[in-house]
């Protein structure tokens, strides 16, 4: 595997461990999920481990190793996770086809995925919320509309950055988690279909937990 590893113990003082591996295409999703998993996790009282395994390389690199790393697990169940998310987004594909992309490449393993694919890129998630903008730059962001161009988001997001006052030094990409702290979930559901569709199935996986442990 060339992925990077990350470790990240996470108690929130809940009874059973729960195993979680982030598998995800770039720095921007790993923050975005790091930081909501643990928000979901606190919220549900559930006790998680994180191990983020940081793909570069885009969308048909994190296939490519999402196909390797399952083989590495059925040689080693031992380190079988409790649940695996997949990051990527769909740039102009679709969720279906990603979400079929990414199932095909852990097929043995489909009853631990769930896949979170931003619609068109995740760079559009952070602009989403524009209180939770204000709280962390004090200054406003607008909501673009969709268009196949990652590039745009990123300028979109820098632009508004820097409008607040603000001069980020990875392009804005550093505050992701701290956006992702202060936003309304709710609202980002109500905002975003693509949003909606994974923090749903999220949700849906932690109160399963919770039940068990009940």
């Amino acid at each position: 595997m060339k992925a990077r590893y990350l470790l990240l113990n996470v108690s929130y003082g809940g009874i059973l461990m729960r195993n979680i591996s982030l598998f995800v295409e770039d720095a921007v999703h790993e923050d975005f999920l790091v930081a909501l998993v643990q928000r979901v996790a606190n919220a549900y009282n559930i006790e998680i481990n994180i191990k983020v395994s940081s793909v570069r390389g885009g969308h048909e690199k994190v296939i490519t190793e999402l196909g390797e790393y399952q083989q590495d697990l059925q040689h080693n169940d031992e380190d079988l996770p409790d649940l695996i998310v997949v990051g990527t987004d769909s740039n102009g594909k679709g969720f279906l086809q990603r979400e079929k992309e990414i199932n095909q490449a852990a097929s043995s393993l489909a009853d631990r995925v769930i896949s979170m694919i931003p619609k068109p890129h995740i760079e559009r998630w952070l602009l989403l919320d524009a209180e939770a903008f204000k709280k962390v730059f004090g200054g406003d962001c607008s909501v673009p509309n969709r268009k196949r161009n990652r590039d745009r988001y990123k300028g979109l997001l820098l632009q508004a950055i820097h409008d607040a006052g603000v001069i980020p030094l990875l392009g804005g990409i550093e505050y992701t988690s701290d956006l992702v702290n202060a936003m309304n979930l709710q609202h980002l559901e109500q905002s975003d279909r693509s949003f909606r569709r994974f923090f749903r199935a999220l949700q849906h996986r932690f109160e399963n937990w919770q039940q068990i442990e009940d």
